[in-house]
């Protein structure tokens, strides 16, 4: 039984443990990525993308140019100074993304 209709992914890590399968996933996929995130680096987005088309799964990636990890939390700017981490606040990718989030909301719980 499918109970997920559709999942959101925003400024994470694309890798899986377990490829997903033809036909294993049902649910459409919007991810969200940083093009600048050490943490989903391009070798990976790759794969993700090859794995999603392998499965058949209905997916829209959206990479923004120069943003980072967490870059639609406001504070991100802050945890990044105190704690030495690669993370950056990107309002227009934040903004832009929030818009998509939407529509694609919109779209799949119409």
């Amino acid at each position: 039984m499918e109970a997920v209709a559709a999942r959101r992914n925003q400024s994470g890590s694309l890798g899986t443990q377990t490829p997903a399968m033809p036909g294993q996933i049902k649910a459409e996929i919007m991810v969200f990525t940083g093009a600048a995130d050490p943490y989903a680096p391009p070798q990976q987005v790759a794969a993700f993308e090859q794995e999603m088309k392998a499965a058949g799964v209905r997916y829209t990636l959206k990479s923004y140019p120069g943003a980072k990890h967490s870059f639609t939390n406001p504070e991100a700017d802050a945890f990044a100074g105190r704690f030495g981490v690669p993370l950056a606040y990107d309002k227009r990718a934040d903004e832009d993304s929030w818009q998509r989030m939407k529509q694609f909301f919109r779209r799949i719980f119409k």
